[in-house]
C-alpha cells in the first residue's frame, strides 16, 4: 500500500471514529459481564438477578432502537460529527452515573440512556469515514474502525476481572470523555457539507424509508444481512453456558469468557473483510464468503463433539471470525443510500439488527422445551442465516459506487 494511502487510513476522523466504537463496544457489552456482581451488590436474590438482569438489558436494548432513529436522522440534518460527539457524551455520562446506582429502577433508566447514547457512535463513525476516505479504501478504513473497535470487549472483560464494577463503569465513562478531548483536528465530510449548501433538500426521514418499496427493500435487505451476527452473538454465546451444559463440557462455561473470545474473532475478521473486500473487489463477495465460513463453525459449534472448555471457547472465536464483516455490513448500508438518507440508515441498520436479538431469544426460549438447547439453537440459526444469505444475494453490488448522490 502506497505512503499517502496508509496516511489517509490513519487521519484524525478515522481514529476518532475507530477508538470512538471502541470504547461503544466497552459500554455496550460492560452490562453483561457485571450483571450478576452488580445485582447482587444491590442485594438481589440469584432469581431476582436472572430476571431483573433480562429486564436491564431489554431496557438497554429498546435504547438502542430508539437512539439508532434518533441519531440516524440527526446525523442527516445537522451533521455526522455532532451525532458523533453528542453519541460519545450520553453514553460517557450514563456510564458513569451507573458506577453510583443504589437501586434497580435507576439502574434500568440509566441503561436505557446508555443505549440511546450507544446507538449513534457506530453509525456516524462509519458514514463519516465512508465519506473522507476515497472508495478504492472506503472497505479498508471502515474495517479498522471495526476492528479497533471490537477489542473493547477484550478490555471490557479484563477490567471487570480486576476491578469492582463500579470502577469498571467509571473506566468507561472516563474513556468516552476523554476521547471527546481527541476532537480537535476532526473534521466534517465535504458531502455533507455539499449537501447543507442545498437547502430544498430533505434530509434525515426515518419515515421515507417506509414510503417507496425500492428504498424499504434496500433497508430491509441491509438489517437481513446482518442477523447471522447476532445469531451468534444474541444466542450462541450469551448463552454458551447452557449450550456447553448440553454438549456435556467438562467444567462451567463463562458467558462472559465466551462473548470475549467471540469478539476477539470478530475483530480479526473484520480487519480480514476489509481486505478480503479490497482484493476481491466486491462487498457481496466477501460478506458471502464469511457468512459461509459463519454457518460451518456454527454447525461445528453446535454438533461437534467437544469435552474441555478450551475447545469450546475456541469454537467461539472461530464463529466470531466468521462473522466478522460487521463493519462491512454496515459500508454496504452507507453505500446504498444518498447522502440526505445516508447517516440515517447506517445509524439505524446496525440497531434494528441488534434489537432483533429481543426476536431471536423469546423464539430460542419457545423452541427449548420441544426441541431441546441444541435444536432450538440450530432452528433460530437456520431462519437467521437464510435471511442473511437472502439479503446478501438481492442487495446491489456498490464496491466502487460513488457517494455523492441523493435519494429522491
Amino acid at each position: 500500500m502506497h505512503q499517502p494511502s496508509v496516511k489517509r487510513l490513519l487521519s484524525v476522523p478515522v481514529l476518532v471514529a475507530a477508538l470512538g466504537y471502541f470504547v461503544d463496544i466497552y459500554d455496550l457489552l460492560l452490562f453483561g459481564i457485571v450483571r450478576i456482581p452488580s445485582l447482587r451488590d444491590l442485594n438481589l436474590s440469584d432469581a431476582q438477578v436472572s430476571s431483573v438482569g433480562a429486564s436491564i438489558l431489554n431496557w438497554q436494548m429498546t435504547g438502542l432502537l430508539f437512539g439508532g432513529i434518533l441519531w440516524g436522522m440527526l446525523g442527516d440534518k445537522k451533521g455526522r460529527l455532532s451525532v458523533l460527539f453528542g453519541s460519545i457524551l450520553t453514553y460517557s455520562l450514563a456510564n458513569i452515573s451507573c458506577g453510583l446506582v443504589e437501586e434497580v429502577g435507576t439502574y434500568k433508566l440509566l441503561r436505557f440512556i446508555a443505549g440511546v447514547g450507544l446507538a449513534g457512535e457506530l453509525g456516524a463513525g462509519i458514514t463519516l469515514v465512508s465519506e473522507i476516505l476515497p472508495k478504492q479504501l472506503r472497505a479498508l478504513g471502515t474495517s479498522l474502525v471495526a476492528g479497533i473497535g471490537l477489542l473493547g470487549a477484550v478490555v471490557a472483560y479484563f477490567t471487570a476481572e480486576y476491578v469492582t464494577w463500579r470502577t469498571a463503569y467509571f473506566v468507561g465513562g472516563g474513556l468516552g470523555v476523554s476521547l471527546l478531548v481527541m476532537r480537535v483536528g476532526v473534521f466534517e465530510s465535504n458531502t455533507f457539507q455539499q449537501l447543507q449548501q442545498q437547502k430544498h433538500v430533505k434530509r434525515g426521514s426515518f419515515i421515507s424509508l417506509f414510503t417507496n418499496m425500492d428504498r424499504l427493500g434496500r433497508y430491509l435487505a441491509c438489517i437481513g444481512i446482518g442477523f447471522p451476527t447476532w445469531f451468534v452473538i444474541g444466542i450462541l454465546t450469551t448463552f454458551s453456558n447452557e449450550f456447553g451444559q448440553a454438549k456435556g463440557i467438562v467444567g462451567e462455561i463463562q458467558p462472559g469468557l465466551a462473548i470475549m473470545w467471540c469478539y476477539v474473532g470478530l475483530a480479526l475478521g473484520d480487519f480480514a473483510s476489509g481486505l478480503i473486500s479490497h482484493q476481491l473487489r466486491s462487498r457481496r463477495k466477501a460478506v458471502l464468503l464469511l457468512m459461509l465460513v459463519a454457518l460451518v463453525r456454527c454447525i461445528l459449534f453446535l454438533f461437534i463433539p467437544v469435552q474441555y472448555a478450551r475447545s469450546f471457547y475456541g469454537l467461539c472465536l472461530m464463529m466470531g471470525v466468521g462473522i466478522g464483516y460487521w463493519a462491512l455490513f454496515v459500508t454496504i448500508a452507507a453505500e446504498q443510500f444518498g447522502t440526505n438518507l445516508r447517516a440515517t440508515v447506517t445509524t439505524t441498520v446496525p440497531n434494528m439488527v441488534r434489537g432483533s436479538v429481543v426476536g431471536m431469544t423469546a423464539l430460542y426460549g419457545a423452541l427449548k422445551l420441544p426441541y431441546g438447547i441444541l435444536q432450538a439453537g440450530a432452528w433460530v440459526g437456520l431462519l437467521c442465516f437464510i435471511v442473511g444469505f437472502t439479503s446478501i444475494l438481492v442487495i446491489s453490488e456498490s464496491h466502487n459506487r460513488e457517494l455523492d448522490f441523493l435519494e429522491k
